[in-house]
């Protein structure tokens, strides 16, 4: 059974591991220099950032999301925890607290971008160029009136 709760210190390696793991499941369009820098970057934040994270029954992180407003900036499964209905609890315990939602998605990464549009997320535009200006799109999405 997956519960969600905040993260806390002892998530920190666990979260990066996933986090890992997820991106070299799903972000084949990352340059092996660009992923090494987002990498380190990645170290550096995610564990000390307030994050909800879903845990099974021994309550091991399987999956995380971080909301900064209310807008998503991630949310990552665990590959071998995806299709369980890990990523759709996340996404709706935070549409419970944040009705209007909003995230970017990579245009590359048409699984994450096919799960969003599923979950009833709308297109509101898009970016040339990631976050760090890196040259990988972002489809913006809302969810919300």
């Amino acid at each position: 059974m997956i519960k969600l709760r905040p993260s806390r210190p002892e998530d920190g390696p666990r979260v990066v591991e996933i986090w890992a793991a997820a991106v070299d499941a799903t972000h084949d369009f990352l340059s092996p220099e660009d992923r090494a820098a987002i990498g380190r970057e990645v170290e550096a934040f995610l564990p000390y950032a307030p994050l909800t994270v879903a845990v099974d029954r021994r309550d091991r992180a399987v999956g995380f999301m971080l909301i900064d407003g209310a807008h998503m900036e991630a949310l990552f499964i665990d590959p071998e925890h995806r299709d369980a209905g890990v990523g759709r609890m996340l996404i709706e315990y935070a549409l419970a607290v944040h009705p209007i939602l909003t995230t970017d998605v990579n245009e590359q990464n048409v699984q994450a971008l096919g799960f969003y549009e599923h979950m009833g997320f709308e297109r509101t535009g898009w970016s040339a160029t990631d976050g760090e200006g890196r040259a990988y799109p972002l489809i913006h999405l809302r969810f919300g009136v």
